[in-house]
């Protein structure tokens, strides 16, 4: 039983493989609309009002706990 869900998990991961994208392709794929953040002025202020709320970078960078210590 735990042979043949293996086998088919890997069969599953080996079927659904990447491919290149084509340089045509690409245009599609950095659409502002497909960006993580598609406003960058706006993920750039909440980053910045996060700092300047928690006293830390997004990611855990900096030390520091907002109250001006480092």
């Amino acid at each position: 039983m735990g042979r043949r869900l293996l086998v088919a998990a890997l069969l599953l991961g080996v079927s659904t493989a990447c491919t290149p994208v084509k340089p045509w392709e690409r245009d599609v794929l950095a659409r502002p609309d497909m960006a993580f953040e598609p406003d960058s002025l706006e993920s750039a202020r909440r980053a910045h009002v996060f700092f300047s709320k928690e006293g830390t970078l997004q990611g855990g960078g900096s030390g520091g706990g907002g109250c001006g210590c480092n």
